[in-house]
C-alpha cells in the first residue's frame, strides 16, 4: 500500500527513523487495530496510533463519560459529559487525522460478540477496567491467532505486556484468576505513561521492529519512577493456552 504525498509529508520524521522508513509506514497504513476501551488506557493508545497512521482503528467501548473520568480520560472534556465514550473518541481522533479510518463501536464485549467484534483485526490493544473481559479478549486473540497488547494499571502502578499467540505466554499464564473487581484508585498520568508504552509496541510491531516486551512483564511505578522488567514464561498447564 503505498503513501502519498501528503503522508509522506506528515509521516516524514517517523519515516526518517532508520529501522522505520517508508516500509514501516505502509505497513502501519495497512494495519487494522482494535482498541479494547476509550478510557485512560484507550485515550492514550488511540490518540498515538491515531497521529502514528494505523490505516485503520476500531475503538469498542460501551459506557458513557462522567465527570469522574476527566482525570485521566484524555480524549474526554466537560462539553462530553453524558455522551458515549465512543462518539467522544471517534469526533477528536478524526479532528487529528482525517487521512485514517476511525470506528467507534458501543458494544459491551462478551463471549457471544467478542469473534465478531474482532474480525479483520490485526492486532487488539487491551485497554479494559476488569479482567473479566481481559481474558475474554485474550481468549478469542489466541483463536484468530492476532497479537494482543496488555496494559493495566492501579493507583502510580502499571503494567504492560506483548502477547504473540503460540509463543508467548498469554494474559492468563501471567494471572490464572481473575482480581475481586472493585474501584480502582489512579493516578491520572499513570495510564498515559502505560498507555503511551502499549502504542509503542503496536508501531514497532508492525513497522516490524523486533524489540518487543514479549516475554517480559513490565512493572512501572511512578512515586519512584521505576521500571521493571520481570522475566515470563508460558505455562503448560494454562486453561487458554496450555498444552
Amino acid at each position: 500500500m503505498t503513501l502519498t504525498n501528503r503522508e509522506l509529508k506528515r509521516y516524514d520524521r517517523q519515516i526518517n527513523i532508520q529501522e522505520f522508513g517508508r516500509k514501516g509506514q505502509e505497513n502501519l497504513k495497512k494495519a487494522h487495530v482494535v482498541v479494547a476501551g476509550a478510557g485512560g488506557l484507550g485515550s492514550s493508545v488511540s490518540l498515538y496510533l491515531t497521529a502514528a497512521g494505523i490505516g485503520h482503528i476500531s475503538v469498542i467501548d460501551h459506557e458513557t463519560i462522567e465527570l469522574s473520568n476527566l482525570n485521566r480520560q484524555i480524549l474526554h472534556w466537560e462539553k462530553d459529559i453524558g455522551k458515549s465514550k465512543v462518539e467522544s473518541a471517534v469526533e477528536k481522533l478524526t479532528q487529528i487525522n482525517s487521512d485514517i479510518e476511525i470506528t467507534g463501536i458501543k458494544e459491551k464485549i462478551n463471549e457471544e460478540n467478542v469473534l465478531k467484534l474482532l474480525k479483520g483485526a490485526d492486532a487488539v490493544v487491551d485497554c479494559m477496567d476488569n479482567f473479566r473481559t481481559r481474558f475474554i479478549l485474550n481468549d478469542a486473540i489466541l483463536k484468530l491467532e492476532i497479537p494482543f497488547f496488555h496494559g493495566a494499571c492501579y493507583g502510580f502502578e502499571g503494567r504492560a505486556t506483548t502477547i504473540i499467540p503460540k509463543k508467548t505466554p498469554c494474559l492468563r499464564c501471567i494471572i490464572p484468576k481473575s482480581p475481586p473487581e472493585r474501584k480502582v484508585p489512579i493516578m491520572g498520568t499513570t495510564p498515559g505513561t502505560i498507555g503511551t508504552i502499549q502504542a509503542t509496541e503496536v508501531i514497532k510491531f508492525f513497522a516490524g521492529i523486533k524489540l518487543l516486551l514479549t516475554n517480559k512483564l513490565l512493572i512501572y511505578d511512578s512515586r519512584y519512577l521505576t521500571y521493571d522488567l520481570i522475566k515470563i514464561e508460558r505455562n503448560p498447564k494454562c486453561l487458554s493456552c496450555g498444552d
